[in-house]
This record gives C-alpha cells, sequence and structure tokens, in this order.
C-alpha cells in the first residue's frame, strides 16, 4: 500500500496539504511491475497518469522515424498529463527492474484540477518542459539530417574534382617517363644549336598558345592529316601521338617543318617528347582547375559556417546567398536555373552570419525539392527604407491555398514519413525574427516567392 510520505518525496508533490495527498492516494491504482512487465503501449488509448515510487521505468518510442529509449527512474511522472491532447500512448512503457507505480485514471482529471490545483500546475509545467524537451529534440535531429544532406553533396562536389586531380597525377608519372626518355634520345644525337633552339621554340609555341580547344569534329579532321604526314615520313605507329597533337590543335605545317629540320630519328624524338609536353600542360590545367574547385569549397565551407570568424558581425546578405548556392550546388546542377538580381548596394547585417545561411539553406532547398529538382529559382535582393529586402522565388507547383496558412507551424510538413520533421520553416522564422526581421510568402502555381525583410546595419542605413 502506497503510503503518503513516499508521494511527497515525488517532486511535483512535495509540500502538498496531507487532504489533497490523501485524496490522490484514494483515487489511483498501485501497480507491481516485475521487470520487463508492460504498463502501457504504444498506440493504445491515453487514459492515464503514471507516478514512479520504486525502480526504474523504460519507455521505447519514435521520433521522426528513428528508435529512440529512455529511462524513468523514482519520482518520474509519465503518461497523459491534464490539459495534454495527446489521445494515443506515444511511446510503449516497460518495467525495467521490479517496480512500483500509480496509476491515475485520466477520467479523474477534471476532479484533479479543482481539488489540487497546484498540482495541476506543476504538471502543466511538467509538460512545458516536455514538449520543449520534444521540440529541441527534433531541431537537433532536423539539424543533423540537413548537415547530413549537406556534407553528402560536398563530398561529392569534393569527391570529383579530388578524383580529376589524383588521375592527372597518375598519369603524369608515365608521361615524364616519356619525356626523360625522349630527351635522352635527343641528347645521345649531334644536335646543331640552331635545330635545338628550333624544338624549343616549338615547344613554347605549344605552352604559349592560347587558342580555344578544337571541337572534336575538326580534332578527328586533324588527327587523319597528321597521322597521313607521319606515316608518309616512316613513322607508321605514332597514332597516339598524331591524337595527342591533334587534341593541343597541332598545325601540319609545324609537323612538316620538323621533318624538314631533322632526320626521321631525331624528328620522332623531338615529337614525343612535344607531344609529351602538351600533355603535361594539358594535365598542369586539369590540376589547376581540379585544386581550384577543392580551394573554392573549402572557402565557400569556411564562409558559409563562418568558421575562425566572430559569431555577431554585419555580414554581406549577397556574398551569404552566393555562398549558400555554392553549397547547394550539387544539387542545383541537376537541372535548375539559377536567375539573379541582386541591388548594387552593401547591404550588410548585423547578424549570427551562420544562422542567416541557415535560412537561405532551407528556403532554397525546399524550392529545389518544390520543383522536383528542375526548374528556375530566381534570387534578388534590393532595398527597402531602412531594410534589405530577400526574394527566393521558383516555377515550381506552388502551395496549396489550405496548406499556405500552416507552412511556419512547428511540426507542420507535406513531406512523407522520415523526409521531412516540418521545422524547417519554423526555424527559419525564429531566426528571421531574432534578427528584427520579418518573413512573408505568396503563392500560386509556377510562382512561389518568399520574402525576407532584415534591417541594415547602421553603417549601410547611413548611404
Amino acid at each position: 500500500m502506497a503510503e503518503k510520505s513516499e508521494l511527497l518525496r515525488v517532486p511535483v508533490f512535495a509540500d502538498l496539504p496531507d487532504d489533497q495527498i490523501d485524496w490522490f492516494l484514494s483515487q489511483s491504482q498501485e501497480l507491481h511491475l516485475k521487470a520487463g512487465e508492460t504498463y502501457a503501449r504504444q498506440g493504445d488509448p491515453a487514459d492515464a497518469m503514471f507516478v514512479l515510487l520504486e525502480g526504474v521505468l523504460q519507455g521505447r518510442g519514435e521520433l521522426g522515424g528513428e528508435t529512440f529509449i529512455f529511462n524513468l527512474e523514482r519520482g518520474a511522472v509519465t503518461g497523459l498529463l491534464p490539459f495534454s491532447r495527446m489521445k494515443e500512448f506515444t511511446v510503449s512503457g516497460r518495467a525495467e527492474t521490479d517496480s512500483r507505480a500509480l496509476r491515475f485514471p485520466a477520467s479523474l482529471f477534471p476532479d484533479l484540477v479543482q481539488k489540487m490545483p497546484e498540482l495541476t500546475k506543476r504538471l502543466v509545467g511538467l509538460m512545458s518542459d516536455r514538449i520543449r524537451e520534444t521540440t529541441r529534440m527534433e531541431q537537433q535531429r532536423d539539424r543533423l539530417a540537413g548537415l547530413g544532406k549537406l556534407s553528402a553533396g560536398l563530398a561529392h562536389e569534393l569527391n570529383n574534382p579530388a578524383s580529376a586531380a589524383t588521375r592527372a597525377a597518375s598519369q603524369l608519372r608515365g608521361i615524364l617517363l616519356r619525356i626523360r626518355d625522349a630527351s635522352q634520345e635527343l641528347g645521345r644525337r649531334n644536335l646543331t644549336p640552331e635545330q635545338k633552339d628550333e624544338i624549343a621554340r616549338i615547344e613554347n609555341s605549344v605552352a604559349e598558345s592560347n587558342d580555344p580547344p578544337p571541337d572534336a569534329l575538326t580534332i578527328s579532321d586533324l588527327e587523319e592529316r597528321l597521322d597521313s604526314l607521319l606515316r608518309s615520313h616512316g613513322q607508321e605507329d605514332l597514332w597516339q601521338l598524331a591524337a595527342d597533337l591533334a587534341h593541343k590543335n597541332f598545325k601540319p605545317e609545324i609537323l612538316e617543318h620538323v621533318f624538314a629540320t631533322l632526320d626521321g630519328p631525331t624528328a620522332r624524338a623531338a615529337l614525343v617528347r612535344i607531344a609529351a609536353w602538351t600533355e603535361i600542360l594539358n594535365l598542369l590545367h586539369e590540376l589547376e582547375s581540379a585544386t581550384s574547385r577543392i580551394s573554392d569549397l573549402v572557402r565557400a565551407i569556411k564562409e558559409y559556417t563562418y568558421m575562425d570568424q566572430s559569431p555577431i558581425q554585419n555580414v554581406d546578405i549577397v556574398k551569404g546567398l552566393e555562398t549558400t548556392l555554392t553549397i547547394l550546388n550539387h544539387k542545383l546542377k541537376r537541372g535548375v536555373v539559377v536567375k539573379r538580381d541582386y541591388q548594387h548596394l552593401p547591404f550588410l547585417v548585423n547578424s549570427f552570419g551562420s544562422e542567416l545561411n541557415q535560412v537561405w539553406t532551407n528556403i532554397i532547398d525546399n524550392a529545389i525539392d518544390a520543383m522536383g529538382g528542375k526548374g528556375e529559382l530566381r534570387v534578388r535582393t534590393y532595398r527597402d527604407d531602412k531594410c534589405v529586402v530577400v526574394e527566393i522565388a521558383d516555377n515550381g507547383p506552388g502551395i496549396p491555398p489550405e496548406v499556405l496558412p500552416h507552412i511556419f507551424e512547428p511540426f507542420f510538413t507535406t513531406k512523407g514519413v522520415g523526409q521531412g520533421t516540418g521545422l524547417g520553416l519554423d526555424t527559419v522564422q525564429r531566426i528571421v525574427k531574432k534578427h528584427a526581421g520579418n518573413i512573408q510568402v505568396k503563392s500560386k502555381p509556377g510562382d512561389t516567392c518568399f520574402q525576407v525583410w532584415l534591417p541594415l546595419a547602421d553603417a549601410a542605413a547611413r548611404i
């Protein structure tokens, strides 16, 4: 039999009058649970509140498609609470150890509110704490999910140039060996200073050429002409050399000049070295492009997260939008055309820069999803009095009129189970309000536009 002193040791019952404690005990059913025994099942009608007097209870449920487990120790209150709208138990509860608990029926909540107003107040506070904790968990999961998607996209974006750089470096090794062998062959021949100068001149002209690369048809025709010329001079096995020279737009007249200046074996060695040199130049260009792309992505990541920078500062709105577009390039390049319309003013906003980037990321990511990864994304900035206005619009199917009033509500989502928590736009609205701004949305089929107003920093407002 549960005693008054046991219930008074439960924090929410502490210091309550004896008559109220006696009434609560008289209306409660005492449960003796063996380890492993279930006292509530997920999906069953939520019809009772439980007060744990002894032992440990374990709850198990799902949040956003993921299983979570938590333990409750002596003094915990669980189950349905007064004024809760819960219709069914959202978790299953079982005894982790031999336990003892009180079961108070929900049908008596009206009496509880009248007879124990202080306890009711405390239980409402407990319910508020639970809601905040659940929201915090959902927000954390939403942030982690978003970070996971960004990380996967960035990993793919980084992998492409990294693979290109690795491939180019690997190919360079073999080409350098060919240059070494060709140079040794030339070194064994008694070349005149004029012949050496001519070979060097051709190599330099190839290196300094800024002509755009020829198209595929031109390359094919040029390769045939170069191969024919090589064969006419007794070089039957240099088809690959002809292909390499054609890609560099090597002129047939230069090839004729080489054979006119040098004897056959010497010309062959010189052409092998020249061709290898053209390949090296191409591979160096690939390496520069790949490492430059990696550097750009790393810089974008640092700018996106404001790494090594003050968390609060005057941030350039346009720069933040461009950084976000760079971060989301892996989704944009599948078929989204970005149209920019930036007013040429220094839009500086005193803010938590990385938080504003979350705003742009959520809105742009939703727009891309709404368009199915293909369509037109319009990004515009302009000044409106002492505010900067950022417009992000898409030509997707639009937001249904019955859905539009609810899009900023916590946990509201039109996405399938496990695809969204309904906290993205709620987070956007909270961040915008935190910056003393405002956000609105207009939508019709083919045109959905989010408008974000943010107050300009003092320095920009005086312009």
